[in-house]
């Protein structure tokens, strides 16, 4: 895969790149060409999922118009693993972009919550 003219790894340099490669042991709930799906290892909700593209997109910032299918993807994934999970009475998406949206791993991601009563605003 190219980047302004490097070629970067499958997922990019970061721990969700490990993860994608295989590097971090990980047991997926999903996985296709386009993304994979893991708990969270800090979750803050009863269910606490992560969808993370394969793709290395920092943020949502960075997401291009031509990433519209994969961000569509995401969120059909997410709404299939909710459902696997049991969270037929509601769930959260999430998707922080930026230091102050409190994205703390620069690879776009999407946060699935639920399992309980969630509030609003959220923080």
């Amino acid at each position: 895969m190219k980047m302004d003219g490097e070629i970067m790894q499958a997922g990019g340099d970061t721990i969700f790149g490990q993860i994608i490669r295989g590097e971090i042991k990980t047991d997926f709930l999903h996985e296709d060409d386009q993304c994979v799906a893991f708990d969270d290892i800090e979750p803050q909700a009863p269910v606490h999922f992560l969808v993370v593209p394969k793709k290395p997109v920092p943020r949502l910032s960075d997401a291009q118009d031509s990433d519209e299918k994969l961000m569509g993807h995401l969120m059909l994934v997410a709404r299939a693993v909710a459902k696997q999970k049991g969270l037929s009475d509601g769930f959260r998406l999430i998707v922080n972009d930026g230091p102050e949206g409190g994205q703390e791993v620069m690879h776009i991601h999407v946060h699935v919550m639920g399992g309980r009563q969630l509030t609003w605003p959220p923080g």
